[in-house]
């Protein structure tokens, strides 16, 4: 949802709230999207509704204690379109694969009954005029009348058979006051065939030399309608190829460990804890740990990183991911909807159903755009009729037809989310999740990009570097008194320090009265004795003095490491350093943020000393130092109202507010379940130099969605004057409506082949 449907959403008496989705059959072009959603946000109790032409889906979010999705599916159903079950995650995307295949085979028969019975037809009207003999020929050996004759029964066939398709739907849209793509080809066809109608049985009705068919047009409109809706639905078949990749990486089956011995089981019937065996070559079927045995696995198509990943024991493994060489054993613990794919396929599903705030201009545009079209078909046929040549009726028919049919709005339909969902497809193959269409567009409107420090511009498993003792003091008796007070901490940091008293055999005592203060440090009793734990600010606040480490303090933050105090009854003893290595790709990532034109900033709890080291050393352009983590929010607030567009990154719990206060929120794949669901931006892998590519990407995705509206608002502008007959007193040229249909269908082809270039997408950052 956008951030005003989120505000709305929690305006709802603060009630729970809850998301479905249906596969909607039947939508053509633009105005079904709003006609569906109109219906949708209509029913009490919806917060916000959504559909979407490119996937043929409607999203609705809805308060359960008002309402429910049978109302939903009624709605949808009044509204002249066809609901299939609602259903979520892998089974609605499997599903949603069976009903486009199944439309394709029903276009595809329509189009062959269209054909077949079409060409003849038009051979009878066309040739007998490109050839004069021939048209002789005919003239003695049949009646024009017999000729007519036989071209109504071919027409029939295809107005009464393959074109039944649009008539449901238009006349729907017709009763409900708001026309559609197909209320305009029904009423185009329809046109022609009547009149051609009353022409062939009825002649005398008309006026003198009016008496024409056009049993011809009808059907070519009718098939080449179809001919463009056929490659249409081919072509967007195409652009969910990443979701079927997604779907194809889980296995069938899985060897287990049960009662002591080997079998090969269905994935489907995997329950947590079963133990499973990999082999080279293996695809892994669900999340879990490695319990024995080690091997690279290629993560690729989940994290978008190119080179295998080392798993050995305590390793985490992830579903759908390939081993290559070794062997080992695991633990599953995560099946079905929560693994790790199924989430991914889930969140990029629910970007694909999201509209950016640029489909709104689109919404208001083609609100109007059906029946101004129809006051203009209307007035292009008044206008022929009092001022065009004779035949002023055989003129006035053909290029009112001519405009009903070429201005259909599929390509303003399709602009906007057919890129969404190739851009979206693709970014899941670099590695990157977005959560919403709107994530999309306001990624690359981003002026500048805070990075937290620990975990996301550095590894996250700080080590112990130094510890400097005051005199007397033995090490071993102040890392058995630092480990204790640590040991109950879960600061990176904290573990660093256990870490080092673990390997050097030190026996950790018990610790009494316990406190930890985020952001500043730790205390607690250890035998009897206060010890305090902390960073500098915090021994400031208990009135300790540290002058005596003053030259240490200088020295150490000069090497960009973390400085800490360790105080035993409010007397400084040592001073700590812990070093959290800079990533490989940070500085390579940094430069190409900037070559972007965004400002980087680091946002960092250490020493200004500290983060000035590490900021310069990397080129950061703005660093904010001693940040504590309920202050995070408040810097990004600060940058928002200087009048920047922050995107903010991190992957901690305490990382979530300001992620969530940020225009974007990009938190890192390997961080906590917390930040991820506050980001709007997920990048699976811990290279940094991903989010470049995401940014590029949501670049060349709303640089093609302006290039599809572009062509779609163009080419109505253009061709609906020429298809009423504009360049005919000055050139004498006129649209026929065949060439109309085929120019109508041309334009969605063009948007989607258009979206389609997304898919070969590759930044060139280097």
């Amino acid at each position: 949802m956008t951030t005003s449907n989120r505000a709305k959403e929690s305006t709802i008496d603060r009630k729970p709230t809850r998301t479905v989705r249906f596969l909607v059959q039947g939508m053509t072009c633009a105005n079904c999207t709003t006609r569906i959603e109109r219906a949708l946000k209509r029913v009490e109790g919806v917060i916000d509704a959504t559909a979407n032409l490119a996937t043929d889906r409607a999203t609705v979010h809805y308060a359960p204690t008002a309402t429910n999705p049978n109302t939903f599916k009624a709605a949808i159903h009044d509204a002249g379109y066809k609901v299939l079950k609602e259903t979520s995650g892998q089974a609605f995307t499997e599903q949603s694969e069976t009903v486009r295949e199944r439309e394709l085979r029903l276009i595809r028969r329509d189009l062959i009954v269209a054909i077949a019975f079409t060409t003849p037809l038009l051979l009878l009207s066309m040739l007998p005029m490109a050839i004069p003999s021939l048209f002789e020929w005919l003239d003695t050996w049949t009646s024009e009348r017999t000729i007519n004759l036989v071209s109504f029964v071919l027409a029939s066939l295809v107005q009464f058979g393959p074109a039944r398709r649009f008539y449901r739907p238009g006349w729907e849209s017709l009763r409900q006051l708001s026309p559609d793509m197909n209320s305009l080809i029904m009423i185009g066809t329809s046109t022609a065939y009547g009149y051609s109608l009353i022409a062939t049985f009825f002649p005398n009705v008309l006026p003198t030399r009016t008496v024409e068919v056009y049993f011809e047009t009808s059907a070519a409109i009718v098939t080449l309608v179809l001919v463009g809706k056929y490659l249409e639905a081919t072509a967007k078949g195409r652009s969910t190829n990443t979701i079927r990749k997604l779907l194809n990486l889980r296995p069938k089956t899985a060897n287990i460990i049960r009662f002591g011995t080997e079998q090969k089981i269905r994935v489907d019937e995997l329950v947590t804890g079963d133990e499973i065996v990999i082999r080279p070559g293996d695809k892994i079927p669900a999340d879990g740990t490695v319990l024995e045995g080690s091997s690279y696995v290629d993560e690729s198509m989940v994290t978008g990183e190119p080179l295998p990943t080392l798993k050995d024991k305590g390793a985490n493994v992830t579903g759908g991911t390939i081993n290559q060489t070794g062997s080992f054993r695991y633990r599953a613990t995560t099946l079905g909807s929560e693994s790790v794919l199924a989430r991914i396929i889930r969140m990029v599903e629910e970007a694909q159903d999201e509209k950016p705030r640029i489909q709104a201009i689109v919404d208001r545009y083609v609100g109007l755009f059906v029946p101004a079209v129809l006051v203009i078909a209307a007035v292009t046929f008044v206008l022929w009729i009092a001022l065009g040549p004779e035949p002023t009726l055989s003129f006035a028919l053909v290029n009112t037809v001519a405009v009903l049919i070429i201005a259909c709005p599929c390509a303003m339909g399709l602009a906007t989310p057919t890129s969404i969902l190739v851009g979206t497809g693709k970014a899941a193959e670099l590695g990157v999740v977005f959560r919403g269409g709107d994530a999309l567009q306001k990624l690359q409107e981003a002026s500048i990009l805070a990075l937290d420090k620990t975990g996301t511009l550095t590894t996250g498993q700080p080590e112990l570097t130094d510890l400097i003792l005051s005199s007397g003091l033995e090490r071993k008796d102040v890392l058995r008194s630092l480990a204790a007070v640590e040991a109950l901490s879960e600061h990176p940091i904290a573990k660093a320090i256990t870490r080092i008293a673990d390997e050097e055999g030190i026996k950790i005592p018990t610790v009494r009265n316990f406190e930890a203060l985020p952001g500043f440090g730790v205390t607690g009793e250890v035998e009897g004795a206060k010890v305090q734990v902390g960073t500098e600010r915090y021994m400031t606040n208990l009135g300790i003095n540290i002058s005596s480490f003053s030259a240490e303090l200088e020295q150490l933050s000069g090497e960009g490491k973390t400085p800490l105090y360790y105080s035993v009854e409010n007397k400084a003893s040592a001073i700590i350093a812990v070093s959290d290595r800079i990533k490989i790709s940070a500085s390579k990532a940094i430069k190409q943020l900037q070559d972007l034109g965004l400002q980087v900033a680091v946002v960092t709890g250490d020493t200004r000393r500290t983060a000035l080291a590490i900021g310069n050393s990397l080129g950061i352009d703005k660093i904010i130092a001693e940040a504590l983590p309920d202050t995070k929010v408040e810097v990004v607030k600060q940058l928002q109202a200087d009048g920047q567009k922050v995107v903010f990154v991190g992957d901690g719990i305490n990382d979530a507010p300001a992620l969530a206060q940020a225009d974007v929120g990009l938190a890192i794949g390997t961080g906590t379940d917390i930040a991820i669901e506050s980001a709007d931006v997920i990048i699976m892998a811990s290279d940094l130099r991903v989010i470049p590519k995401a940014i590029a990407l949501s670049t060349a995705t709303l640089s093609n969605i302006r290039q599809n509206l572009f062509w779609a608002f163009i080419y109505n502008i253009v061709l609906i004057p020429v298809a009423a007959g504009a360049l005919y007193p000055t050139f004498g040229i006129l649209l026929s409506p065949i060439l109309a249909a085929s120019a109508m269908g041309l334009s969605s082809l063009f948007v989607i082949f258009n979206a389609l270039r997304l898919q070969r997408f590759n930044p060139s950052l280097d």
